[in-house]
């Protein structure tokens, strides 16, 4: 009978080849933090390497975009540490931080931001931006 779960896990043909790709995966992700700039290594990981492509995920789509600028010299230095990588996938995956909550919606305008914003979108020309404001002003006025 296994000793521990690392025994287990090692025990197991399976068990042992999840390990692997675990490490594999932590490997992986302590060179992503080397060589990604700090403010997108904060805000994305290493996610999982399959045929030999490593899937990132951002936790925006402004962070992906800039990821995925960089996805031809992100594979090319993890190539050079020794890991088969042919190319670098990024997705927008947000992780939830505990104790935060998404953000609120539906709540009211204060009356003067209301009366700002309408006033603003009745100097605009029609526009996307006037339909957007007025939009916004509406949905503010029903969630009263």
């Amino acid at each position: 009978m296994p000793h521990s779960l690392d025994d287990f896990l090692l025990g197991s043909q399976a068990a042992g080849n999840v390990m692997a790709h675990a490490r594999l995966l932590q490997k992986l992700a302590h060179i992503y933090q080397q060589v990604a700039p700090d403010y997108l290594g904060r805000t994305s990981r290493v996610a999982n390497l399959k045929s030999g492509t490593v899937i990132i995920h951002a936790d925006n789509g402004a962070v992906a975009v800039k990821l995925r600028q960089m996805a031809p010299s992100l594979a090319s230095e993890f190539a050079k540490r020794g890991f088969e990588c042919n190319g670098v996938q990024v997705k927008v995956q947000a992780i939830e931080i505990a104790g935060h909550s998404p953000a609120p919606m539906g709540h009211q305008l204060p009356m003067a931001a209301s009366k700002a914003l309408l006033a603003l979108a009745e100097e605009l020309p029609a526009s996307p931006l006037r339909e957007a404001i007025q939009t916004l002003v509406a949905r503010a006025a029903k969630a009263e």
